[in-house]
């Protein structure tokens, strides 16, 4: 039998006097509270009550022991209220993994409103353009860009992450503005390391990959937008990196009258049928914000 149920019969039966009253109180046959009395008399090896037809006395073993099963007892229902309460209440550390751009550019400024109205949960934000792996690096969900592989996470949709295409005016004037995807080929493309030299520009919903060339690589987003913005030559990064700087002018947006494609974004976080507090509030934040 569950040793801590008999402890529970064992102390209301002292407490109200009676095997009966006991097992009332329990939800169970007088019976059963007798199984779970003698049961534990057994597991301990002593005594714990003197029985009568009319009434229970405590050994001398069964006051000492009484007195360390309440201690027990109520150690438990403190354990309880306070696993009750962290589940009622969002609180504690939040591991998230972001894409870099999009985590310092629209992520990080919107977790001030985040943690204003959760004071308990704190964020520990990894930014990186890898897939990171939750459960072997320890992260509580994170934003992927681009189609999702077949896994076992759970993903939320959020907006789709479009992408613009942007020389500085210095560049232009010296190599000229390609019209076309196609007048790639002839001007000098800033590469980003984690895409290649294939971007995807055609038009409408069936865009076809363009080769693009450049001397300069880099696996930063940052870093090549500076070097777009210096005349370096042509980037294709996302709009919420690049817009900023075309709307003071040191970029100009090319191919504005093309719908060039989006890349799809996901919020995705493992299964689990009891969810932290701290991590629904996360999800239901970014997906109301970014969704």
């Amino acid at each position: 039998m569950d040793d801590l149920k008999s402890m529970a019969v064992f102390a209301q039966i002292v407490d109200l006097g009676s095997l009966s009253a006991a097992a009332e109180r329990e939800g169970m046959s007088a019976t059963m509270a007798g199984n779970h009395l003698r049961a534990l008399e057994l597991r301990v090896g002593a005594k714990l009550l003197n029985r009568t037809t009319r009434r229970h006395s405590l050994t001398d073993i069964g006051k000492t022991y009484y007195e360390q099963v309440r201690v027990i007892l109520h150690l438990v229902a403190q354990a309880n209220a306070g696993v009750e309460a962290a589940q009622a209440t969002p609180r504690g550390r939040l591991r998230i993994a972001a894409p870099v751009s999009f985590g310092a550019e629209r992520l990080t400024p919107a977790l001030g409103e985040f943690l204003t109205q959760y004071p308990e949960i704190s964020v520990d934000l990894a930014l990186s353009d890898r897939t990171v792996d939750l459960i072997d690096e320890g992260f509580d969900a994170a934003l992927r860009i681009g189609n999702l592989a077949d896994s076992t996470l759970i993903a939320r949709s959020l907006q789709p992450y479009r992408m613009w295409v942007c020389a500085a005016p210095s560049y232009l004037s010296k190599r000229g503005t390609p019209e076309r995807p196609e007048d790639l080929k002839q001007h000098d493309c800033l590469v980003f390391s984690y895409a290649g030299r294939q971007w995807r520009l055609g038009l409408g919903n069936h865009p076809e990959k363009t080769a693009v060339q450049g001397r300069l690589e880099v696996n930063n987003g940052q870093a090549l937008r500076v070097a777009a913005c210096s005349g370096l030559g042509i980037v294709m990064q996302p709009e919420v990196l690049l817009a900023t700087d075309v709307k003071e002018g040191t970029l100009v947006r090319l191919f504005s009258d093309h719908d060039l494609p989006s890349r799809p974004m996901n919020l995705v976080y493992l299964r689990d049928r009891q969810m932290p507090p701290k991590l629904r509030c996360f999800i239901d934040f970014v997906a109301e914000r970014f969704g």
